[in-house]
């Protein structure tokens, strides 16, 4: 099972940044696919998660500016705008399968400066 994240890279403060992650492999039904991101110095957290049934949520932090959304069933986009240098993180994808499995992408990063 891989996760592959792409679409990280540099943005300027107020610009914007969407990022992909898709999935592949042989696994169970997808329970709920998610962007964590964890910044320098700080702990992994959650950004927002879709799950199977297209319901959305969101860390009170990424309310507003952060979308979330779903291609497929294993592929998800994260849609970041008014970026501001607080956003410079690793982002990571994430993936809960049905039977409790969790998968996680190698990151992908990004970096807000002007």
């Amino acid at each position: 099972v891989q996760l592959v994240e792409s679409g990280g890279g540099s943005g300027q403060p107020g610009g914007s940044l969407r990022l992909s992650c898709v999935a592949s492999g042989r696994f169970f039904i997808i329970n709920s696919m998610g962007w964590y991101r964890q910044a320098p110095g700080k702990e992994r957290e959650l950004v927002a998660e879709v799950t199977r049934g297209g319901n959305t949520a969101y860390a009170d932090s990424a309310k507003g500016r952060f979308t979330i959304s779903r291609d497929n069933e294993t592929t998800i986009n994260l849609y970041i705008e008014s970026l501001n240098p607080e956003d410079t993180a690793v982002y990571f994808c994430n993936m809960v399968i049905i039977n409790g499995l969790i998968y996680w992408g190698q990151g992908t990063e990004v970096t807000v400066s002007s």
